[in-house]
């Protein structure tokens, strides 16, 4: 049985082309960014999730139309199609990698296309390009797939001239009482001792 071919879509125009040889290997790329908050007394900084970072799918294509004497770049100007500019959109068009179970919907980062075969009259017949997609979803989508269950989680708050323990659990938990959670999570055993410029941990309430 034959094996399934990876495909190329041009998501925007729902644009399919089968690739014309299965690639040997692909690669996904995910890294996330965390801010190091430096604390007095502590051996590391504590780590703050900031955001993630798109993943990066890395694959080499390989074409060759020298059995059938014809230009290969019948093949490879499809794939430089999903780097141009779409009229409507104004815009690349947003593009999906699909072999078997995976998906991987994101827009052209980089494509590089190297020929090296060529018939007698000059035309390309043999041609090796690498791809890489970034991955793009919108907030929505992200928020579909992976929906916030509670909106409690870790913040970080810089203390203002004039604001107090008491002030900030009022306005961040609704209870004012609650500045001994600030304190406990900040190492503060004197609720007076802070200052304009801190850096408070706010942890959520569980």
């Amino acid at each position: 049985m034959a094996l399934e071919k990876a495909q190329l879509i041009d998501v925007d125009k729902n644009d399919t082309f089968s690739v014309l040889f299965n690639p040997k290997e692909f690669s996904i790329q995910k890294s996330v960014q965390w801010e190091p908050h430096k604390a007095p007394g502590l051996d590391l900084p504590e780590q703050e999730f900031t955001s993630g970072n798109p993943a990066v799918l890395s694959v080499e294509l390989f074409f060759d139309s020298y059995e059938e004497k014809k230009d290969v770049h019948e093949h490879t100007d499809k794939l430089q199609q999903l780097t141009m500019v779409n009229s409507d959109k104004h815009r690349p068009p947003m593009v999906m990698f699909s072999w078997g179970k995976v998906k991987f919907k994101g827009v052209v980062e980089s494509l590089t296309v190297r020929y090296t075969m060529f018939l007698s009259d000059g035309r390309a017949c043999r041609a090796t390009a690498n791809l890489t997609i970034k991955e793009a979803k919108t907030a929505k989508e992200q928020l579909e797939k992976n929906p916030r269950n509670s909106p409690d989680h870790t913040k970080r708050r810089t203390l203002k001239m004039g604001e107090t323990l008491a002030l900030i659990a009022h306005e961040e938990y609704d209870d004012s009482a609650e500045w001994r959670r600030i304190a406990d999570a900040n190492g503060i055993s004197d609720p007076k001792d802070v200052r304009p410029g801190m850096v408070l941990t706010l942890p959520p309430i569980l």
